[in-house]
C-alpha cells in the first residue's frame, strides 16, 4: 500500500515536498514515480526514479523545478518540489511504475495528496 502525504496550500514560487510511504511490501526493487491530476483534466506523468537509482525522469513541465529521490531502506520516495506555479495545481499521487514504449504507466497507486498553488 502506497501512502502519499505532503500536500497543502502554497504561494507561487514557493516549495512543498511530497513523500510517499510504502507499507506491507519494500519497494526497493520497484521503479516508482509521481503523477499528477489537475482540475479538469487527466492524470499526466510528473516524475519517475528507477529501482537502481539511475538517471531520474521528469516531464517537460516539471523539469530543472522538481526532483524525485528515494530511500530503499525506508521504502519511500519523495518529490521536492520548488518555484511552484498555480499550473502545478493538483492531486498528486505516487506510484508503482514502469516504462511502456517511452510512457510511463503507473501500476500500482496510492492515494493522492492535494496541493493547491495560489498566484
Amino acid at each position: 500500500q502506497l501512502q502519499a502525504s505532503g500536500g497543502g496550500l502554497v504561494q507561487a514560487g514557493g516549495s512543498l515536498r511530497l513523500s510517499c510511504a510504502a507499507s506491507g511490501r519494500s519497494v526497493s526493487r520497484y521503479n516508482m514515480g509521481w503523477f499528477r491530476r489537475a482540475p479538469g483534466k487527466e492524470r499526466e506523468f510528473v516524475a519517475a526514479i528507477r529501482w537502481n537509482f539511475s538517471t531520474p525522469y521528469y516531464s517537460d513541465s516539471v523539469k530543472g523545478r522538481f526532483t524525485i529521490s528515494r530511500d530503499n531502506a525506508k521504502s519511500t520516495v519523495s518529490l521536492q518540489m520548488n518555484s511552484l506555479k498555480p499550473e502545478d495545481t493538483a492531486v498528486y499521487y505516487c506510484a508503482k511504475t514502469n516504462n511502456y514504449g517511452g510512457t510511463w504507466r503507473g501500476d500500482i497507486w496510492g492515494q493522492g495528496t492535494l496541493v493547491t498553488v495560489s498566484s
